[in-house]
């Protein structure tokens, strides 16, 4: 570990560190710590008191914070507004929802039929969030949110539950440590705290980069895994335009401040797209860094990003025609749209890039055949095919109609002009 520290800088990734080791200034000893530790330690006291360094300036939408006590606005810690971004009726997770801002802002954007559940593993932000929870409830006419202890990174882990289990079993011998590891596998099968496929949106405001190195990939698959397909993430986070030096990385109180583990930009964007999402897309990037440590940029950064593009390939006889004004595009899938083309795709790639709701919409057009195919009918996509899709594959063949204006104008604004 100390030889990874030593590194250059620009050799150096984030996600590489794990336990830090700190130098002595006598360079003759080290102070281990985990950046766990630092960050529960920061917002327990951020929990207490408002910590002005933690806040990265945000205008919320609406007036969704009038209703709030100033309380959980003074102590709730964030550098973008995802919240903007979810609907009405939604089943929305907010990870590292702290003091319940977030959380309460959507209860309102939901509406009675929505569902809002906070994720936190701090005890202190845990109860100052639940305080509310009545009163926030009966000012909007419909309690609809949940505070559940968890890690982010472990999504299936109901660590109430856990805890419970341990205060009845202390664990005094690796006898009982192998026991509490059984019943940690059980509640994660039997009893998880968040199902698979069951949100439909997941956001975090400023979290991800507190989580250790060394969870940041299953960070990303459990968040994949909570949504249902064509569900989607929006998260607000703090990324950095360089990797972060040793020096930093080793300081508990930068890492704690959203900093020391901050994504770089490209990397945060390629981590969605290892966890098989698609759509990625930058919807807000601060221009001003909001806080330079020598010579690195820091801001905050809000991504949205889909599930949904996996499964099988079906014919169906559909075509996109990418509008431009690109010359060509790229999908994730590798798709390659050049402007005006039409181009053959599955029927899960037609719905994935025609649905009013998805990313693509507004720059495609749909070509559906005139005579549908049953899905249970259609066969096999071929992926080796001609990309581009001949007018008669969804005209069909015997297409022979003749349709011809018969006005005397032989033009009326209504028809064509």
């Amino acid at each position: 570990m100390v030889q990874q520290l030593s590194r250059k800088k620009e050799e150096i990734s984030v996600t590489e560190t794990s336990t830090i080791q700190q130098q002595g200034q006598t360079g003759s000893s080290t102070t281990i710590y985990n950046p766990e530790d630092a960050v529960l330690e920061r917002y327990q006291e951020g929990a207490r008191q408002h910590q002005e360094s933690l806040c990265c300036p945000t205008e919320y939408e609406g007036n969704y914070l009038e209703i709030l006590p100033q309380e959980i606005i003074e102590k709730d810690y964030g550098c973008g507004d995802p919240t903007r971004y979810v609907n009405v009726g939604e089943t929305v997770v907010d990870l590292g929802s702290g003091a319940g801002k977030n959380c309460y802002i959507l209860a309102q954007k939901v509406g009675v039929k929505g569902r809002v559940i906070g994720v936190d593993f701090n005890d202190e932000m845990l109860a100052l969030a639940r305080k509310y929870r009545s009163e926030i409830g009966a000012k909007i006419g419909h309690e609809n949110v949940s505070f559940v202890k968890g890690k982010i990174q472990d999504l299936k882990l109901d660590l109430d539950r856990a805890q419970a289990w341990l205060q009845a079993n202390p664990v005094d011998s690796i006898e009982a440590w192998g026991a509490f590891e059984v019943v940690r596998d059980r509640l994660r099968q039997e009893e998880p705290l968040i199902t698979d496929n069951s949100v439909d949106v997941v956001i975090s405001n400023c979290v991800l980069n507190l989580v250790r190195p060394q969870d940041k990939k299953q960070l990303f698959q459990e968040l994949y895994r909570v949504l249902k397909r064509g569900g989607r993430v929006v998260i607000s986070d703090i990324v950095c335009d360089e990797n972060p030096t040793p020096e930093m990385i080793a300081d508990p109180e930068l890492w704690s401040g959203c900093l020391s583990g901050a994504f770089r930009e490209d990397a945060f964007l390629k981590m969605f797209e290892e966890a098989g999402f698609h759509g990625i897309e930058i919807l807000v990037r601060q221009s001003e860094p909001w806080q330079t440590i020598d010579g690195i940029e820091f801001r905050s950064m809000t991504v949205r990003a889909y599930k949904g593009k996996e499964g099988a390939c079906w014919e169906r006889n559909q075509a996109v025609v990418y509008k431009g004004p690109w010359r060509q595009v790229c999908d994730d899938d590798g798709h390659i749209l050049r402007r005006g083309d039409r181009v053959a795709v599955c029927d899960k790639t037609f719905q994935i890039m025609t649905n009013p709701n998805s990313p693509y919409s507004k720059d495609i057009i749909s070509i559906s055949p005139y005579e549908e195919i049953a899905l249970e009918q259609a066969k096999k996509f071929d992926c080796n095919r001609s990309s581009l899709r001949n007018p008669r594959e969804t005209k069909g063949l015997d297409y022979r109609v003749t349709e011809t204006d018969d006005s005397e104008s032989g033009c009326n604004t209504e028809s064509c002009c």
